[in-house]
């Protein structure tokens, strides 16, 4: 009776426990009134530290005073697009210039050189020289090449007297033709040195002869790969290719029947996919696989060309991997097909509307094939056929050639991997025929390429580079009708050095200047990323030189922009767009005027924007140089030396100047030769003036008593014009942000696409109101900073315009020690007249507190690692009751540049269903190849140091490495950003969550972007809401 009796008490006590605390956390209220009061008592405070210790006040100040001396004016997007595109087409102009001056001294050259077989010539080989052997004389080709490092050529060393030769391995580089081709071709020396005099913006200056040699200026020493092995051949190259021949369609028909097994199957698609590697944008492809029947190695090009630029040629390379041997040859459908395909472009008007080719790779075993030709080619013959035969066997090789031959094609042997290269290189001397016979000297320009040596020193949009070339024909009486190509000449344009030509200043916090292909390819665009991390590396994208402009300008729905550039015309375009800061998480709402036009005499169309607002304005005031100088000349101050004040590339004895360097010999009279701009050179003097002040106002804030809050660390400011100052209330031994502001923090300077990350949020805010914020760039990796950012402005009369942006930067403590400063109440608080929680303290475990800015992401919480999430990662319930509320909107924003980890590699979604047992054929293919790793990595040291198994062991390793490269592919993906709504600046909710109550406080800190969030502690909601993230989400499309 005791234990039944005691027994119900327990039972009693616990339910009666369980419903003391439902009631309790039902009861818990924060009182709004507490949380109020803290956010005003921290606006004041954090609002006078910014204040105080960026100047900003002052600055404006001196502002207004200048502002009866100073014109505002609106920017004429119309004209200045025209005229940034006269001065590119002027630069552009200047290089086929050169390139033409080389392809007539080359043809001259040519003319009056005669062939001598037995010709014994030095030259210098640039693989060879400065080598010298062990009784110290230079080797053979190898001689005294004086090299020396250039500013101008990457800092190389180069040799600006004298070009040299390069000749890939495989070519022997003393060959009759060889030398041959090197002695005529010593005529360019004069010329390269003659155009680079004439234009020193030049860059590489080159021929590639249709030998095999490569001669460049200025001469450079050439390094092998790891193995000693120059695999470089120009006759490879984009440039070589395109200015070789005119456009083309080309379908690729492999046979892939039983007889292709082994070594032929891997000889043909090393074949494929150099024949793919012959191919740029302006050319359109397929590829048929034939047994005996047809199918397209992608499905979802059946029937048509698809254009030939990177991204599509590397598709292809992926699916012809996976092609494998099954059946008899029948190539009479496959002939068929590809004829149809061809036939119909020709009828439609699409592809290149030029030469057509068919390119059949087979080992001969074929059928009667002849009537085939008969009913599709003959008599015109408009489509060239070339034979690839495939290994030892010679047995069909008369049907092979036959086919070749009467459709006006070319037929040849490949019988080992080493043959491929030279053997598909032939297709396109046949196809420049035409060209030499016609004489047709028609100036390309290549589609996009990368610059490597620029990967760390320069801005990632402006990575990529474009080439002019022009062919050299032969024009001997003798061989004129055999049409016989010489080769190709050519000089490389940086995209860098022509976007400096649409100056940063001209366009405003966020504006920008961009170029595209006729084929509607960006070359420039701020917004162009070329690049992604692979581990700690940075890798080139496989589609970085096929991103459409539709794809950065996504708002730009109907294409109308697009299609116009590409169609070459002039004109403006209004859009309201959703643009992203700091990394994409930051969304902003712009009104962007578009103005576009065409190059001239180019394929290529420049487009720039305005923003509405302080885009539509440029304002100007005189200062005399004596007093400008003095100022400009002060430590603080730093001007943009990615910008072109004066232009220190035209005379190499300016190369190594800085900007601000230039700038004062310019106005010093030390430099009166240098070219500079002297709008922007007015405005530099005019704000180095006022911003003077500064420099005295920050220099008494150190030196006054009791002197800088500890963890400040600087202060600066940014001006329209480049112009920076700054300075560091603290060491560098005491600074937690040691990089902020220093020539590796891009983000935070001004760089030749882009005004600071703090100008551009500075800009979009209200003018005298601070912007607080976390950064999240790589120079603030620990999240242990914080930024305070305002912007300056100018008015005449109803016009104003955004003259600079000014701030101060510190250690988050200092934020985190002035915030629970404030958020809490004393044990002794009169609690009389509270509804609520009293005293509330934020060091209470009781409550949450956080501070967030206008875009959700925190800057101080009582778990450090919460700073810079966004808040919904680490609160979902009461992120969704605040969007639900209104008081944060979600901004969807795209990216079409993304890169997704790619989770299958089938061609077809069908695939794994052709069998079932496909999955356990995978799963004994995945045991096979890690228990060959086994035992390569585990072999006795005399099966390791065997070369076999060095070679297969050095073979998987490059496999895996490139499987692994492919799990991450171009994809579109969708992501979050936030907003707040700063029209409501307070709410409260409780929050039901299952057995208990959550209740929260939010209060805007007033005059800032920022919120104040009180948050009950002992509520536990992940259950019920998951976290909101700003994780992209990738966009799949069904095709119909």
């Amino acid at each position: 009776m005791y234990n039944i009796r005691g027994s119900s008490w327990v039972t009693f006590f616990m339910v009666y426990t369980s419903w003391l605390c439902i009631f309790t956390h039902a009861q818990m209220k924060i009182p709004p009134e507490t949380v109020q009061k803290w956010a005003i008592t921290l606006s004041e405070q954090i609002n006078a530290i910014a204040s105080k210790y960026s100047g900003a006040a002052l600055l404006q100040k001196k502002l207004k005073d200048v502002e009866p001396i100073i014109r505002i004016e609106d920017v004429d997007g119309a004209r200045i697009v025209l005229d940034f595109a006269d001065e590119i087409e002027r630069m552009l102009g200047s290089k086929m210039k050169s390139v033409k001056r080389l392809a007539d001294t080359a043809e001259d050259a040519d003319l009056y050189h005669e062939y001598n077989a037995s010709l014994q010539f030095d030259y210098f080989n640039s693989l060879l020289v400065n080598t010298m052997d062990e009784e110290g004389n230079f080797i053979e080709l190898g001689g005294e090449f004086p090299l020396e490092e250039n500013e101008h050529f990457n800092k190389l060393s180069v040799n600006t007297l004298m070009s040299d030769i390069q000749v890939p391995t495989n070519v022997y580089n003393k060959d009759p033709d060889i030398l041959n081709g090197v002695y005529m071709s010593e005529a360019l020396n004069d010329v390269f040195i003659s155009n680079f005099q004439k234009d020193p913006t030049l860059t590489w200056q080159y021929f590639g002869s249709s030998a095999g040699f490569f001669r460049l200026y200025p001469g450079i020493k050439w390094t092998p790969d790891a193995n000693g092995v120059v695999s470089f051949d120009c006759r490879n190259r984009n440039w070589y290719i395109q200015a070789a021949t005119s456009p083309k369609d080309i379908v690729i028909v492999v046979d892939v029947s039983g007889s292709m097994k082994g070594l032929k199957m891997t000889i043909a698609k090393h074949t494929i996919n150099t024949i793919l590697d012959t191919l740029g944008e302006n050319d359109f492809v397929n590829v048929i696989a034939y047994t005996d029947y047809v199918r397209y190695v992608e499905p979802c090009f059946k029937g048509t060309l698809v254009q030939a630029d990177l991204d599509n040629r590397e598709h292809f390379k992926l699916l012809v991997e996976e092609l494998h041997v099954k059946g008899e040859a029948k190539v009479k459908k496959a002939m068929k097909e590809s004829f149809r395909i061809l036939a119909d472009a020709r009828a439609n008007g699409q592809g290149s509307l030029c030469n057509q080719a068919i390119m059949l790779i087979t080992d001969g075993a074929m059928e009667d094939f002849q009537s085939v030709f008969e009913e599709f080619n003959w008599p015109d013959k408009k489509v060239r056929v070339f034979t690839y035969l495939i290994g030892r066997d010679m047995t069909f090789s008369e049907n092979v050639k036959w086919i070749a031959c009467n459709n006006k094609g070319y037929y040849t042997h490949i019988s080992t991997l080493a043959d491929v290269q030279e053997n598909v290189m032939e297709y396109l001397h046949v196809l420049s025929r035409p060209m030499v016979i016609n004489h047709d000297h028609d100036i390309i320009w290549t589609e996009a390429y990368m610059d490597s040596v620029l990967f760390k020193s320069k801005a990632h949009s402006l990575l990529l580079m474009t080439s002019v070339a022009m062919p050299v024909f032969s024009k001997k009486k003798e061989t004129l009708s055999h049409g016989i190509l010489l080769g190709v000449v050519g000089t490389d344009v940086p995209l860098l050095e022509v976007m400096k030509l649409a100056p940063r200043y001209k366009l405003g916090a966020h504006g920008y200047a961009f170029l595209i292909t006729n084929n509607g390819y960006i070359l420039a665009h701020p917004d162009l990323r070329p690049l992604y991390s692979d581990g700690k590396k940075l890798k080139p994208k496989p589609n970085y030189n096929s991103v459409d402009l539709s794809e950065a300008e996504w708002e730009d729905t109907e294409d109308t922009l697009r299609t116009a550039m590409v169609k070459g015309e002039t004109g403006t375009l209004s859009l309201d767009v959703r643009a992203a800061v700091d990394k994409g998480k930051r969304p902003l709402f712009l009104k962007n005027e578009y103005f576009y036009t065409t190059i001239n005499e180019t394929p290529f169309s420049f487009g720039m924007v305005l923003t509405r607002g302080h885009g539509q304005y440029m304002f100007f005031g005189n200062v005399s140089v004596e007093e400008g100088l003095h100022d400009l000349q002060q430590p603080d101050l730093t001007i943009a030396n990615e910008w072109t004040y004066c232009e220190t590339d035209i005379d190499p004895h300016h190369r190594k100047l800085t900007q601000l360097q230039a700038v004062v010999r310019y106005l010093t009279g030390k430099e009166p030769d240098l070219e500079c701009d002297e709008i922007l050179l007015q405005q530099v003097l005019f704000d180095a003036v006022v911003t003077a002040p500064l420099e005295a106002y920050w220099t008494a804030l150190t030196l006054t008593a009791p002197g800088v809050d500890e963890g400040m660390e600087s202060a600066f400011l940014g001006t329209r014009s480049g112009l920076m100052r700054v300075i560091r209330y603290a060491g560098i031994e005491k600074r937690v942000g040691k990089k902020f502001l220093t020539p590796v923090d891009k983000e935070n300077l001004f760089t030749v696409d882009h005004f600071p990350i703090w100008y551009r949020l500075a800009a979009e805010n209200k003018p005298g109101q601070f912007f607080f914020y976390v950064p999240h760039d790589d120079i603030n990796k620990g999240k242990n900073t914080f930024v305070a950012v305002t912007s300056v402005t100018v008015t005449e009369g109803k016009r104003t315009a955004v003259a600079g942006a000014i701030g101060m930067q510190a250690s988050l403590e200092l934020l985190e020690r002035v915030f629970m400063s404030i958020a809490k109440q004393p044990n002794n608080t009169d609690c009389s007249d509270v509804d609520g929680i009293c005293p509330l303290s934020c060091e209470s475990v009781d409550v949450n507190c956080y501070l967030v800015d206008n875009n959700g992401f925190i800057l101080v919480s009582k778990e450090r690692g919460d700073v810079g999430k966004f808040f919904g990662e680490v609160d979902g319930s009461v992120m969704a009751q605040l969007l639900k509320s209104g008081l944060f909107k979600r901004v969807t924003l795209y990216d079409y540049q993304a890169m997704c980890k790619n989770t299958h590699h089938h061609t077809s979604g069908a695939r794994p269903l052709l069998s079932p047992f496909y999955g356990l054929l995978a799963l004994i293919k995945w045991f096979f190849s890690h228990f060959v790793m086994f035992l390569l990595e585990f072999n006795i040291c005399g099966l390791w140091h065997n070369d076999y198994f060095v070679d297969a062991k050095a073979g998987f390793h490059a496999t895996h490495r490139q499987k692994k490269v492919e799990l991450m592919q171009p994809c579109n993906t969708e992501y979050p950003g936030f907003m707040y709504e700063t029209s409501i600046r307070e709410t409260n909710s409780i929050i039901k969550c299952g057995r208990c109550q959550k209740m929260f406080v939010l209060q805007q800190v007033p005059n800032s972007n920022l919120a104040m969030l009180v948050v009950q502690a002992d509520c536990d909601c992940s259950r019920q809401y998951a976290p909101i993230t700003l994780a992209p989400r990738e966009v799949k499309y069904i095709l119909p």
